[in-house]
């Protein structure tokens, strides 16, 4: 093996087995072969014929301004209205009756929406919105669960020209008041509570928390009320959904804003400590989201498409809301958890509805490895053809257990990389053309065009990781952080001048085709060696005993940083586990495959890692467990108590 001390791991350099599409999954396709070979030759002109697949008001005649880089301008002197590409052309095609939405709520409770009660429902609310005086251009928070007046709530904003600004219906009431104040919102639109495993998880209260201090600009509070749970409505400023939409005309004329009006902000973590909330445009957004849905999915007409994400991120946005509804798909949209009542509901949901594509977070992927084949394969999934990852780069192992458990052996995987600051897919494989590999996103999209630099901006060599960096802008691109146009710059755009860092180190393999390895921040420095802990979290979890892994990087006096390793262990291998030093073994085991230097210098075996909601491991309260630090905040977790047992753990591991 090539050491990592080099800048190179295996997998760039040995060649790997690989997964050609067969004859009968080409068939039908309605991808054309030559989208790349079209990108590469003239890429301007290319995006500009994916942006005329959509419906304008009218049509533009400039395709790209970037005279104001990192301000991007797609498509600017043209008008569009979001909503009317999503909804109101399908219904005017004649596929009015065709279902948009499935919907099944936790306790079992389900709706088949279609596109024409879209257009009704999507009509009465963004009348609704402007008799409480919304206009083009007011922000409008969202803090609901996955239901579908979150859906009609989006597009209600997007039809009117008022910016929707998602916040995860998990976050707390300070993270909702810093929200809405950045963005200076003027209406929030809530749920008296979710369903969460069986309890009500309230909502209206944490907005009420969140309003309690002055100085703030919202003046409505729009509240669904979703289950039997009562809350307290202050008179003058709430307003219950269902009685405010009920009397309101379900007809209205959607205008056509300029391409480059907002569409919607939405806030990810900064390093700061303050959210960046990153401000997406109408045309380049629907455009990028558009093609990426159509094309790395292979959508055909009688798939049954579901996305397990919350529309609290941007693949709820990209990938549940926009890109299904402007394709016309029919989609699955489920309220609950994968493990409520019980690990077979995820199964349950693609066997009753015969899903034919799934789309889910490598976390959710190992969470089930852990459990073991029993539970999927007490469940017909024949119907599923295809399968895509999100969130963050997945394992090897969990790319193959995946397609041999889920997809019986022969469903391809779309791995795709992308971020909030994308806005769309840009990395991510075809599955009709390329062959297939374990564990890599392979490609950039048409139309994107990526390099893999070192430190001082010059191209790797195969077989060599690096920087990933976008050498030149994007229809989806953000842009702007929304009221701080600096901070955009700096963040994204002064470490290498003219392109954008991703923040995330790559590997360029012999073929071209791209490994992404994690942040950078995640990237550590033992000893001057430069180590993936995606890499080393790869390797624990190839040992037998190993269902995940989280690695992160605790300061040291001697090497500058150590690897410190958390696992949770598979409960299908107790035997073997009780006669074993599992932590001894797991060190010599990543030191045997990947080199000493890699060696953990300790492993805490855990019962399970500190994971958001939307299925993001929080390895920065790893990084405060393995240094000594008190654990900050846990609010975003599906379960703060993780953080208490992982402590616990590391306590007794010191001491032993």
């Amino acid at each position: 093996m090539v050491a990592a001390s080099d800048d190179k791991i295996e997998k760039l350099v040995n060649p790997i087995e690989t997964f050609p599409p067969s004859e009968d999954f080409i068939a039908g396709t309605k991808v054309p072969t030559d989208l790349r070979d079209r990108a590469e030759a003239d890429r301007l002109g290319f995006w500009a014929d994916q942006a005329r697949e959509l419906t304008w008001g009218k049509d533009f005649t400039e395709v790209l301004d970037w005279s104001n880089a990192p301000r991007a301008r797609w498509f600017a002197d043209g008008k569009i209205n979001a909503t009317v590409n999503a909804v109101d052309r399908h219904v005017e095609a004649g596929n009015g009756d065709r279902v948009a939405i499935h919907w099944e709520g936790e306790p079992g409770d389900k709706r088949a929406i279609t596109y024409n009660d879209l257009h009704r429902e999507v009509q009465q609310a963004a009348n609704m919105l402007l008799s409480l005086g919304i206009k083009k251009g007011d922000v409008v928070a969202i803090y609901l669960p996955m239901i579908p007046e979150a859906v009609v709530a989006l597009l209600a904003c997007a039809r009117i020209g008022a910016i929707h600004s998602v916040i995860f219906a998990g976050f707390s009431s300070d993270a909702i008041r810093q929200r809405a104040d950045d963005a200076d919102a003027k209406l929030i639109i809530t749920a008296n509570g979710s369903n969460r495993k069986g309890k009500v998880f309230p909502l209206k209260p944490t907005v009420d928390e969140a309003l309690k201090a002055p100085g703030h600009t919202v003046e409505h509070v729009l509240v669904v009320k979703r289950p039997e749970y009562d809350v307290e409505m202050v008179e003058g400023r709430d307003l219950w959904w269902n009685e405010a939409v009920a009397d309101q005309p379900a007809v209205h004329e959607a205008e056509a804003f300029d391409a480059e009006h907002p569409l919607f902000i939405l806030y990810t973590s900064g390093t700061t400590g303050k959210p960046k909330g990153l401000w997406h445009a109408t045309g380049g957004y629907l455009t990028q989201v558009n093609l990426t849905f159509r094309t790395m999915f292979d959508l055909r007409d009688d798939d049954m498409y579901w996305l397990s994400a919350d529309i609290g991120w941007v693949t709820g946005h990209s990938y549940l809301i926009y890109g299904p509804l402007l394709a016309g798909a029919t989609q699955v949209m489920y309220e609950g958890t994968n493990d409520y009542p019980s690990l077979d509901r995820w199964f349950e949901i693609i066997e009753n509805y015969k899903v034919t594509i799934f789309y889910t977070a490598p976390t959710a992927i190992r969470g089930f490895m852990k459990t073991g084949r029993e539970i999927p394969l007490r469940h017909g999934l024949s119907s599923l053809r295809l399968l895509g990852s999100v969130g963050e780069p997945i394992n090897p192992e969990a790319w193959e257990w995946f397609r041999d458990v889920i997809g019986s052996g022969k469903t391809p995987i779309v791995d795709t990389w992308w971020q909030t600051e994308t806005g769309a897919h840009m990395i991510a494989p075809i599955p009709t053309q390329d062959a297939l590999k374990a564990g890599s996103a392979q490609k950039p999209v048409p139309g994107v065009v990526v390099e893999v630099v070192d430190e001082a901006g010059n191209r790797v060599n195969p077989g060599e990781m690096g920087l990933l960096t976008i050498t030149e802008p994007w229809p989806s691109m953000a842009r702007g952080i929304w009221g701080d146009d600096e901070r955009f710059k700096e963040t994204y755009w002064s470490q290498f001048p003219g392109r954008y860092f991703a923040g995330d180190g790559a590997g360029v393999d012999l073929d071209g085709d791209l490994w992404l390895l994690g942040r950078v921040d995640d990237v550590m420095n033992v000893s001057g060696h430069r180590l993936s802990t995606t890499e080393i979290e790869s390797t624990l979890v190839e040992h037998p005993f190993v269902a995940e892994s989280a690695v992160v990087g605790a300061a040291d006096e001697v090497k500058g940083q150590a690897v410190v390793a958390f696992a949770v262990l598979k409960r299908s291998q107790a035997d073997a586990i009780a006669k074993a030093d599992v932590p001894e073994e797991l060190r010599k085991f990543v030191a045997d495959r990947i080199g000493a230097i890699a060696r953990p210098r300790q492993v805490f075996v855990v019962d399970e890692l500190p994971k958001t909601r939307s299925g993001k491991i929080m390895r920065r309260l790893l990084k405060d467990v393995a240094e000594g630090r008190t654990v900050g905040d846990t609010t975003t977790l599906t379960d703060a108590n993780v953080m208490a047992s992982i402590a616990d753990n590391v306590a007794a591991g010191a001491q032993d």
